[in-house]
């Protein structure tokens, strides 16, 4: 049975589904006032990943991730650029979606957004003043009363009395309580606004994934994810509005994926030390980052260097080299490899033993062309492709990954094909050291020739 880590419990738990068979989930997105850094990638992949291993089992997923639409520092973009708050977020949203795409995420199910969900928004905070879980403060702004909210800190550990004795409460702010966290900002001038019973307005960021999530799943649902720098306080909030709202246990089972780390600091965008997709995309294939990711446990953090999306290249290498020079035949699904891929992802989705099954596919593939066992290659192949799809890896042509863009390489793609067919002549005539000289030449421009029982291949080096 598939044990996953509940971070409200701090232990590992089998995973039953509220619904036979359905299963409903729930993933913080991206505030979109900028470009994508490695740290969304990992949100982006290590969830993917769970919803495509969730399908490949047979499960129906229902997956939600938002988008973060309106909030302090989207508006503060979009001053700094002169443009409308509108046109900012729709710019990044589409380049978010690139982005995702680059990497084999595939679309949630649903994706709403912050500023096209007023209305459950204010139906939320609406519910939480009439349960006396909520109050307007002088200043216009409306607030949860975390007093109210017997359970405040059980997903974090977090002691209310504790954190209050280390808040401090600016003069000026109308909360009753340091915990208290704002439902609905009251407008300020030149900012988005909407009406509300208490005064045009706009969401606090935590309601937001309150409103959305339980519009699209209903009140009890099974996972909720999103990164560890978000269990507290977001999703702690989140657990205190939803349940005082709605009368409900609000979520099963909590994920959160570790952060990723450069020279032992979290990325972020405050620490001015993360690095954009798009930056990351000009040196390295977006299958790469996504390999690099998964070779880390999600839980475990992650340490971004070159040298190790380096190493993420040279293993992902290794399996499409293995399905070179092989039509994919029927996969075993009742194999070994099959048995232990699933065993070790239905231990908490441990997605690095997982490449290790991968690996030893590889091997057994390899040693199969080479015997010329052509039947045995072919099953092993289709498996490996199979269990690769699962985790959103080796879907591509070997060649079009290996050889990659050629448009960037110093020779085209049909010079490198003909200097090829003249290495080919040479060899053929006996001319080993002009057969050598080409290669040698090939690879000083970033071609590497293999040749097999099929021919010569090359890739990019």
């Amino acid at each position: 049975m598939l044990q996953i880590y509940n971070s409200l419990t701090n232990r590992k738990e089998p995973f039953v589904p509220i619904d036979s068979g359905r299963v409903r989930m729930y993933v913080c997105g991206m505030t979109v006032y900028d470009y994508c850094h490695v740290g969304h990638a990992r949100v982006l992949v290590v969830f993917d990943t769970v919803v495509r291993y969730l399908r490949a089992r047979g499960l129906d997923v229902n997956y939600v991730r938002n988008i973060t639409d309106i909030d302090d520092k989207i508006i503060r973009r979009a001053v700094e650029q002169g443009i409308p708050v509108g046109e900012l977020t729709s710019r990044f949203i589409a380049a978010m979606h690139e982005d995702a795409a680059a990497l084999g995420v595939l679309p949630p199910d649903h994706e709403p957004r912050a500023t096209l969900s007023i209305e459950s928004i204010l139906a939320m905070v609406g519910r939480l003043l009439e349960r006396g879980h909520a109050y307007r403060a002088a200043n216009g702004d409306v607030y949860y009363d975390v007093s109210r909210f017997a359970d405040y800190g059980r997903l974090s550990g977090k002691r209310p009395e504790e954190l209050r004795a280390g808040a401090r409460v600016e003069v000026d702010e109308a909360k009753d309580d340091p915990l208290d966290f704002v439902l609905w900002k009251a407008a300020k001038p030149g900012e988005p606004s909407w009406e509300s019973p208490w005064g045009p307005g706009r969401p606090g960021w935590h309601i937001e994934c309150s409103a959305m999530s339980t519009d699209c799943l209903g009140a009890h649902f099974d996972i909720h994810g999103g990164g560890q720098d978000l269990q507290f306080p977001h999703h702690e909030n989140e657990i205190a509005q939803s349940e005082a709202a709605t009368g409900e246990p609000f979520v099963n089972l909590w994920m959160h994926n570790g952060f990723v780390r450069v020279d032992e600091e979290k990325m972020s965008k405050s620490l001015g030390n993360f690095f954009t997709l798009r930056e990351v995309y000009a040196k390295f294939d977006p299958e790469v980052v996504r390999y690099f990711i998964l070779a880390s446990h999600y839980r475990s953090p992650l340490s971004y260097s070159e040298q190790n999306l380096d190493n993420a290249r040279s293993a992902l290498t290794r399996l499409y080299t293995a399905l070179s020079d092989v039509a994919p035949g029927e996969a075993d699904p009742e194999g070994e490899h099959e048995r232990r891929f699933h065993a070790v992802m239905e231990d908490d989705f441990n997605t690095p033993e997982a490449m290790s099954v991968l690996f030893d596919l590889a091997r057994e593939l390899n040693r199969a062309k080479e015997q010329g066992e052509s039947a045995l290659a072919a099953s092993l192949a289709a498996t490996l492709i199979r269990l690769g799809g699962a985790l959103g890896l080796l879907q591509r042509s070997p060649q079009a990954f290996l050889q990659g863009d050629a448009t960037s390489l110093e020779l085209g793609r049909e010079a490198v094909e003909e200097m090829i067919a003249a290495r080919a002549r040479a060899r053929r005539a006996r001319n080993y050291a002009e057969a050598d000289r080409i290669r040698d030449l090939l690879q000083v421009r970033g071609v590497v020739l293999e040749d097999g029982p099929q021919g010569t291949t090359w890739r990019r080096a």
